[in-house]
């Protein structure tokens, strides 16, 4: 597989995707920017089911005709189709461009003819058949939509490229015209997929020290439980085969968006993946995948996205079930549910059988959100008490295309080697990136294959240097104390109310999980306040991961006689350009 960086792989595809979407000029006027998606995705799918079911569609058609009361058929048909599905209707996309005068008619018929899960996709996620057919059809732009679609317009012969792409092209292409979708109706393309350079970086770090993968016929699965369109799941099937193609692989994916997991489906679908193992809903409320643990599980969840919506079911999943539901670590804030989405992984690790790998996307703020004590410090708490956390990676920023914020992979693992129990490394791979010569939306930075290598032989190799530190689990954890000076009478004595003391003065120190306590206390405050006292009911333990504080270098500020050259420079620069502008 090609895994050269994300602008160089993007060059087979966005040519072709260009051309779809200028089919925006047919629609312009009777569709506004924001709508052209709707037409558009769904038509460049059933372009690409038409080509691949083309070559088998006669033999479908005479089995259809003697079979057709087999309880069987359906998997008699697409066995013949090899691909997972099939369309028993008398169309195809060639023969309802040449009859237009029942085009409306043939063409729901033509929908209607596609097997359960295909059929699925376009009448209920995309609303093909009972919007846009229809709207299309009345604005006598269905004709000539599909005519476009096949190269029968002037200048559109580039329409049968898509029958070249190769399954893998076929997401990328997707998720350009996704990226254009989301540009024209100023949505957020980074909620449905993610860069494939950094899918790969995060599967090749999956991978990292396992000896499972290598054996012949083993059978492993993957989990993303916010695919989007599924560009995860096909990134890491891609690395997994390379590795060793004689692996069986069954991928399992949940979206929440209708017309990505539509794309998701149609795409695994092509894949000959099972259909039933990709399913629309909320992970949180409504887990299709409730009593599955899995292999594999790589997930970018949205960042910073609020639970309100399942704040009820989720907090009572938590206060009946505990741990043994999903959220027994603890509940973040509200309008952050990254951590949640992590825990929801968490469930679904295998125990035996060799256990599980996760990579999760983040931004900086499950690393230290939240005091000793709050949802968040209790969850990463939990995750690094239990062993869980094996790594994290700090990455360029300016990667994602709707944000320029930095962003950090971290991978948990309940099999880790011998070498790596009780530990956590941390790499700080911010500077191992290209600039983009063509920006996509917040997108100006890649990480090449190159680049990509050398975090994963810095992560493999384990060992302290530039990139990388490793720490005790406990390094992270901290002790959180509230000190208290007590009110004194005039012999000195502190004041009671009750039988609880007057405060004067309180504040509190934050003393790493390693240190004692009182040590601690007598060293750096009974010199200060020597008649500070530690309220013991108020200590608490917090866990953070103070990313910057372990990769500081100091710069030295620039002397004034740099800054006073620099600023004469651009002052004289400035006087040349006024000059030129009024000549």
């Amino acid at each position: 597989m090609d895994n050269r960086p994300e602008e160089k792989k993007n060059e087979y595809v966005r040519p072709i995707a260009n051309f779809i979407w200028q089919v925006a000029d047919l629609l312009r006027g009777e569709y506004k920017r924001a709508e052209y998606g709707k037409i558009i995705l769904p038509f460049t799918l059933l372009r690409r089911f038409d080509s691949v079911l083309k070559p088998t569609r006669e033999e479908v058609k005479e089995k259809y005709i003697q079979f057709k009361d087999n309880p069987a058929l359906d998997t008699l048909l697409n066995r013949i189709t090899n691909v997972g599905f099939h369309n028993t209707s008398n169309f195809d996309l060639e023969t309802l461009y040449n009859s237009p005068a029942t085009l409306k008619e043939d063409f729901v018929a033509y929908i209607h003819g596609f097997s359960k899960d295909v059929r699925e996709i376009f009448v209920e996620h995309f609303d093909f058949v009972s919007k846009q057919i229809d709207k299309l059809h009345d604005a006598n732009l269905l004709y000539r939509v599909l005519g476009y679609f096949l190269g029968k317009e002037d200048g559109t012969e580039n329409s049968l490229l898509i029958d070249k792409l190769s399954n893998m092209q076929m997401g990328y292409l997707f998720e350009e015209l996704i990226r254009k979708f989301a540009e024209e109706s100023n949505e957020t393309a980074g909620e449905h997929f993610t860069p494939r350079e950094v899918v790969r970086l995060m599967s090749e770090l999956i991978f990292v020290h396992d000896t499972e993968i290598f054996k012949d016929d083993v059978i492993k699965t993957v989990y993303d439980c916010a695919c989007g369109t599924g560009g995860m799941l096909s990134e890491s099937e891609a690395l997994i085969q390379q590795i060793n193609p004689n692996v069986k692989l069954h991928v399992f994916g949940q979206e929440l968006n209708p017309e990505s997991y539509a794309i998701c489906k149609g795409d695994m679908l092509l894949k000959k993946h099972s259909p039933k193992n990709i399913r629309l809903g909320n992970s949180f409320s409504n887990d299709y995948f409730e009593n599955e643990k899995f292999d594999y599980m790589l997930v970018n969840p949205p960042f910073g996205v609020e639970w309100k919506k399942v704040k009820d079911e989720i907090k009572s999943e938590n206060e009946k079930l505990g741990f043994t539901g999903r959220f027994g670590a603890g509940l973040p804030r509200i309008n952050d549910g990254s951590l949640l989405f992590l825990q929801h992984l968490i469930s679904k690790m295998k125990q035996h059988n060799g256990g599980s790998k996760i990579g999760i996307v983040f931004n900086g703020s499950p690393l230290f959100t939240g005091n000793a004590g709050s949802g968040e410090s209790d969850i990463r708490r939990w995750i690094i008490e239990q062993d869980l956390l094996e790594g994290i990676v700090a990455l360029p920023d300016q990667l994602f295309y709707n944000t320029g914020i930095s962003t950090y992979i971290w991978i948990l693992s309940n099999r880790k080697p011998q070498h790596r129990k009780g530990k956590v490394q941390l790499i700080d791979a911010t500077s191992f990136y290209t600039k983009m010569k063509r920006s996509l939306g917040n997108k100006r930075n890649e990480i090449p294959k190159e680049s990509i290598e050398e975090i994963k032989k810095i992560y493999a190799d384990f060992q302290e240097g530039e990139f990388s530190k490793l720490f005790d689990n406990q390094d992270f954890g901290y002790h959180q104390i509230q000190i208290e000076v007590p009110q004194l009478d005039k012999d000195g004595k502190p004041i009671k109310k009750g039988k609880k003391f007057k405060i004067d003065f309180k504040d509190t120190e934050t003393i790493p999980l390693k240190e004692d306590i009182q040590t601690y206390f007598e060293r750096e405050v009974k010199p200060h306040l020597p008649k500070a006292q530690i309220n013991e009911a108020k200590t608490r333990i917090g866990y953070e991961i103070n990313f910057t504080k372990y990769f500081y270098q100091y710069k030295p500020l620039r002397s004034t006689t740099e800054i006073r050259k620099e600023i004469l420079a651009l002052e004289q620069e400035t006087e040349t350009s006024i000059k030129e502008i009024l000549k």
